[in-house]
């Protein structure tokens, strides 16, 4: 008996550390992150076998699985259509790349389902992952902040052209507000659930000073749409927190004035953001006019819009995993003359999800973030449930309510960290429901 105690003592340590390594990996860069899931989902495998996918399978997880049999039947079926309609681009590429990228993609399905199992089994304890997602927030920040100070940061990246956005330890990679928006969150979190004795007096004084610092971090990397998410996710926390609600009014002064002393003297952060607010009112008014045929429409508004003949191409069923870049090349009505014609992907999940997936891949991936809604968020604060009572969820609830807001310019749904991190908050969050018993069997 004491031998299995210890036993299930070393698998939770394990499982543990290796996904409290996921955020220090995505500072490291994709490689290392598809190393960590690979070791995870292998791990899991070898350890536990076929009682991983021994489960009851509810609604939500048939349709994560459908939504991943619509990707391999359509790379299939685009990979004949570009074979039969465009040969020589066929050979050129490969004729099955989109069939071997859909079944790269897999690993996104076994790292949800490992995920979930080991959430749901008690056998990952968190405590570990919001501590490094913290650490490794602050360091990112930290960083940022000697970039700012001397023109490098400490691994010796550059500041790049005029400083409006500082990398940190991406490099040329300019995304570390999009870190700081997606794992700072944790930080607030982790004196309340698993220091209580130390909550009380330390939380009154360390809360403020995290959120100073990320707000700062996220101001100076120059990523105007993180540092709105983080503001919105706070805001969001705030309002249906009940107990936290009464910072509601010191967040909104301490966020207001760091924003004006930083704005005021900081040149590069003003035009960043006075930038922002012009390029906001420009499309407000091309919208509001009707006039997408203006010249001056911004170049990422002509991304948005260069999705719609690509998706007609391949309106049901989709163009396959990361064949945007290809059809809007060949979507009809394109003007050869403009100085924008393509980019990689329309930067919207949804409006990329419906060109790669089409209508039927859309309906599902909407059926399934609705779901994980209401058993998370709606369960939550709307419905008497043991889940009221658990907050460890709460800032993966308003994570993944945040990463899927439709109304926002993305990165690639399809791409190592964007896909990573979507299916990791979403695993950890069917994780816990369904640990609370939170769940009905009919979901």
């Amino acid at each position: 008996m004491h031998f299995i105690s210890n036993l299930n003592f070393i698998k939770t340590q394990y499982f543990s550390v290796i996904l409290s390594l996921i955020p220090i990996s995505f500072i490291a860069g994709n490689m290392i992150i598809n190393i960590n899931i690979i070791l995870l989902i292998l791990s899991a495998i070898i350890i536990f076998r076929t009682a991983l996918f021994r489960v009851e399978y509810f609604l939500l997880d048939k349709l994560i699985l459908l939504f991943f049999f619509l990707i391999l039947f359509n790379g299939a079926y685009n990979d004949l259509q570009l074979y039969i309609n465009d040969r020589k681009f066929s050979d050129w590429r490969g004729g099955f790349e989109t069939v071997k990228k859909s079944l790269f993609f897999l690993k996104y399905l076994l790292l949800y389902l490992v995920l979930r199992f080991l959430i749901e089994k008690k056998i990952i304890n968190l405590k570990l992952f919001f501590i490094t997602c913290s650490i490794s927030s602050l360091f990112v920040c930290f960083d940022i902040f000697y970039q700012y100070r001397f023109g490098q940061d400490i691994f010796g990246y550059q500041t790049l052209g005029s400083g409006r956005k500082l990398g940190g330890p991406f490099g040329d990679e300019l995304i570390a507000g999009g870190f700081i928006q997606r794992f700072s969150l944790f930080s607030f979190f982790v004196l309340p659930l698993f220091f209580t004795n130390k909550s009380k007096f330390l939380s009154k004084y360390l809360i403020p000073i995290l959120f100073i610092i990320f707000l700062v971090g996220l101001i100076l990397s120059g990523n105007r749409m993180p540092l709105i998410l983080f503001v919105f996710s706070i805001f969001l926390i705030l309002l249906f927190n009940k107990q936290v609600r009464k910072y509601f009014l010191p967040f909104i002064i301490i966020f207001t004035l760091l924003f004006s002393i930083i704005f005021n003297f900081n040149l590069e952060v003003r035009t960043n953001f006075q930038n922002f607010y012009k390029q906001v009112s420009k499309i407000t008014l091309i919208v509001l006019n009707k006039d997408l045929g203006n010249q001056r429409v911004p170049q990422y508004f002509k991304e948005f819009s260069s999705f719609y003949d690509t998706w007609l191409l391949n309106k049901y069923i989709g163009g396959g995993v990361k064949n945007f870049r290809y059809y809007c090349h060949v979507r009809p009505n394109i003007d050869r003359n403009s100085d924008f014609i393509c980019n990689m992907h329309p930067h919207n999940y949804y409006l990329e999800i419906l060109t790669e997936t089409g209508l039927i891949g859309f309906l599902i991936c909407v059926s399934i973030f609705i779901l994980v809604i209401y058993i998370s968020l709606i369960k939550k604060y709307f419905i008497n449930s043991p889940l009221s009572k658990n907050n460890i969820i709460v800032p993966f609830v308003f994570l993944f309510l945040v990463e899927i807001f439709p109304l926002k310019s993305t990165g690639s749904f399809f791409t190592t960290g964007n896909t990573t991190y979507i299916f990791l908050i979403m695993a950890i969050l069917v994780g816990i429901v369904r640990n609370e018993n939170s769940i009905e069997k009919k979901y």
